[in-house]
């Protein structure tokens, strides 16, 4: 079987080259990214493919920090349109793949090139549908009073484009699959196959104090993870002794609201390397993360490795992870009285809190990695294609 992927920049999908390659059926990965940088990513450089020339210069002007939306439009819509030329031209020029995977909106007129040649093409999704996102991200704005810029809607008539046009599309966790059949397509379209955990280097370096309350936030600090919700229910926690350990960048938009939000007893550390954030996660009473949209929050699967209780919203892919009242709490999106309830159910009981480290701890052996995503991608293909796996 022949795949080729497309993909922005690097995301999960080298990861999925990787798992391909090993397995004999990657033909080909194209990227925006410069070879320089996918150089550390292990393909074979004659299967890589780069398109670098409307992505490298946008990455260089954000470093300095100069990122007008109108200027994000139009360098987001150049690249996806020049890419998908790009590679279009390149396939012209090749045998016809059985498979090509892009990532969405890296591939609509290759994909419908493709498939005029009988091939299979799949649309891979990493988070919730494109317009399903953006009315969530626009009425949290509207709930903390911000402005935000309209995304541009070319973008999303290109990506609704793209699931009517595939023949498959693939989520990384229940909720963002809800998400495409609240907004109208096909069940049957959708498949769910959850991001592989790399848990090698994540094991437990220390234990939670026993004279402070120590709750934990990873990831980006923006209005996108539900912050503000925290910072509400950590302020209504009923104890002595708390704090709230904040590793992540603190993105405009919060940035905005903390002089309105309460923050006693709450630490900004900034990007952490990964030996701090094993460490963080592994002396924290509880991970919590409150986002509003995401497709799978990997830190979650990270923090169970180092014996660390979670507490999610509902839009983090939690469910694919781990157990509400097992390992962790899956909570409602926007709900800070419900965030306060788990964390403060944690502090008053030990026991507890000691029972769902332990769970945690057994959940994670239970957890795929990328072999098993790579395996389940393989049959996925051989389903789509309708080529039999091969005997072993």
């Amino acid at each position: 079987m022949r795949v080729i992927q497309t993909t922005f920049g690097v995301f999960h999908h080298f990861e999925l080259a990787r798992e391909l390659l090993r397995r004999g059926h990657l033909e080909r990965i194209y990227s925006t990214f410069p070879w320089p940088r996918l150089k550390r990513e292990e393909i074979p450089r004659q299967l890589v493919r780069t398109y670098p020339w409307v992505h490298a210069p946008e990455m260089l002007l954000r470093r300095f920090h100069f990122e007008p939306a109108w200027l994000t439009d139009e360098t987001g819509w150049l690249n996806a349109l020049g890419f998908d030329h790009f590679v279009t031209r390149e396939l012209r020029g090749e045998k016809r793949p059985d498979a090509l995977i892009a990532l969405s909106g890296s591939s609509l007129t290759a994909g419908r090139r493709v498939q005029a040649e009988g091939g299979v093409f799949v649309c891979d999704r990493g988070s919730s549908h494109q317009r399903f996102q953006q009315e969530l991200l626009a009425e949290e704005h509207e709930h903390w009073g911000l402005p935000r810029h309209r995304a541009d809607d070319r973008d999303t008539r290109r990506e609704e484009e793209i699931y009517a046009v595939a023949d498959a599309i693939t989520v990384p966790s229940t909720f963002a699959a809800r998400s495409f059949t609240a907004m109208g397509v096909s069940n049957g379209k959708i498949h769910t196959i959850p991001y592989g955990v790399r848990l090698e280097s994540f094991i437990g370096q220390g234990k939670p104090s026993r004279d402070c309350f120590e709750v934990l936030f990873a990831g980006a600090v923006g209005l996108r993870k539900g912050f503000p919700y925290l910072l509400q229910a950590f302020s209504a926690l009923s104890l002595p002794n708390k704090r709230l350990r904040v590793a992540g960048a603190v993105q405009a938009d919060v940035q905005l609201l903390l002089d309105k939000l309460p923050q006693a007893g709450v630490e900004y550390l900034g990007p952490v390397p990964q030996r701090r954030l094993i460490e963080l996660m592994s002396t924290s009473h509880v991970m919590v993360l409150p986002s509003i949209e995401e497709g799978l929050a990997l830190v979650q699967g990270q923090a169970l490795a180092c014996g660390c209780p979670v507490v999610a919203s509902t839009n983090t892919g939690a469910e694919d992870l781990f157990i509400d009242g097992v390992e962790g709490f899956i909570v409602p999106i926007r709900d800070p009285d419900a965030l306060r309830d788990r964390m403060q159910r944690l502090a008053d009981e030990p026991q507890l809190q000691q029972e769902m480290s332990a769970a945690a701890l057994r959940r994670v052996r239970q957890l795929g990695g990328w072999n098993d995503y790579g395996d389940r991608w393989e049959h996925l293909l051989h389903t789509l294609t309708g080529q039999p796996p091969p005997t072993k």
